[in-house]
């Protein structure tokens, strides 16, 4: 017969079972992929950004990157609209850039061509990969920073979400891309924190 402190204590255990199972994980079993701390998503430590701390005014829109969270948050130029998306970020701190930029120039399909620094690291990178192919790494859209060779773009690979995994871009899942890239203007502030 199941008495209530039985039905009580099954039913802690039965919460409990999914917390002890992913501390059983390790930073190998996700690819090797580490950050501050060994996780292998960070999807639901985002912190609450105001953008009054970064910019005096909202400007034509206002995007702030935050690498730590791996969060970038969206306002836009009145202030009506603001969106939340997780995010890919550099794999190490020395290929991540911090600071203001803006968006010079979007594009849709875009296509990509590696940094010498990346090929150096990956010799095996193909010389170009054209806007649309399914192995592009900038997914479908890509947003353009003052910076040489830093974007924020989508990514056919969703395993990179919520990791640091870049080498110096912003990633967002294609569908959230789309939807950023289409409220975003031209002349937009970023910030990278």
């Amino acid at each position: 017969m199941t008495n209530r402190r039985t039905l009580i204590l099954s039913a802690a255990a039965a919460l409990a079972a999914p917390a002890l199972a992913r501390a059983q994980y390790t930073a190998e079993d996700f690819g090797g992929v580490t950050g501050p701390t060994s996780t292998r998503r960070n999807a639901s430590s985002f912190q609450v950004i105001n953008w009054q701390d970064h910019f005096d005014t909202l400007g034509a829109a206002t995007i702030i990157a935050d690498t730590t969270s791996r969060a970038l948050h969206f306002w836009s130029g009145d202030g009506s609209l603001y969106r939340l998306y997780p995010t890919s970020v550099p794999m190490t701190d020395e290929l991540t850039r911090r600071g203001y930029s803006e968006i010079v120039r979007k594009a849709v399909a875009p296509s990509w061509t590696p940094t010498a620094n990346m090929r150096e690291r990956n010799p095996e990178l193909p010389i170009t990969v054209e806007g649309g192919a399914l192995d592009n790494p900038l997914g479908t859209h890509a947003m353009y920073l003052d910076w040489p060779a830093y974007l924020i773009h989508g990514t056919h690979d969703t395993r990179k979400i919520g990791r640091r995994s870049s080498s110096g871009c912003i990633g967002l899942y294609n569908e959230k891309i789309a939807e950023l890239y289409a409220l975003t203007p031209i002349g937009a502030q970023v910030r990278l924190i």
